[in-house]
């Protein structure tokens, strides 16, 4: 299990100290595997999965230049694997090939990890009632319970970056009641 304050407080100093190789390869060997499940959810194509994977990792490694702080390291990786995701579901849409650089060598590795509370049958269960959701309630379903984020890091991840506190909080309640409507439609499909 991840210490995520830990991880947090190594991730921001190697950021300032400027060690950015360091601290993308630490941020993909620390958010990789749930970054990398998360996508496997959202893209549900392990072929595209794999590609939005190394777009992602290439965007932290490109992005951690401009991090500034506002969210935590674990958040701004959601945000870009969103970027990711949509960047690969629009090739597929024009019929392009996504074109991938060289990731750091452990974006490979991180892609055969999956969590021990992915692979069971209630997961599936709840990931094919989840397909038939819209994309972006499949998205608020996995950060808010697969990934437990909370309410104002899903609504950085789900809305405008550069947002005020106040359009943050107000996403954010918005974000909730739109869980609670996804959640009792949901309830009504389970089996019983």
């Amino acid at each position: 299990m991840i210490d995520r304050d830990a991880t947090e407080a190594e991730l921001r100093a190697l950021i300032t100290a400027g060690d950015l190789n360091v601290a993308t390869d630490r941020a993909l060997r620390a958010w990789g595997p749930e970054i990398y499940g998360w996508l496997s959810g959202v893209l549900a194509d392990p072929t595209e999965a794999a590609d939005g994977f190394a777009v992602f990792a290439e965007q932290l490694w490109q992005s951690l230049r401009r991090y500034d702080g506002r969210c935590s390291t674990r958040t701004w990786c959601y945000m870009l694997a969103r970027h990711a995701a949509s960047r690969v579901r629009e090739a597929r849409r024009r019929g392009a090939v996504v074109p991938l650089s060289q990731a750091p060598e452990v974006a490979a590795a991180v892609r055969t990890i999956t969590e021990v509370h992915q692979q069971t049958a209630v997961k599936d269960a709840l990931r094919a009632l989840r397909a038939g959701l819209p994309e972006d309630d499949q998205m608020l379903l996995v950060l808010r319970v697969d990934r437990d984020l909370g309410w104002r890091e899903v609504a950085q991840i789900l809305g405008d970056e550069d947002a005020s506190p106040a359009e943050l909080d107000r996403h954010a309640a918005a974000l909730r009641k739109r869980f609670e409507r996804v959640k009792a439609e949901l309830r009504k499909k389970m089996p019983r």
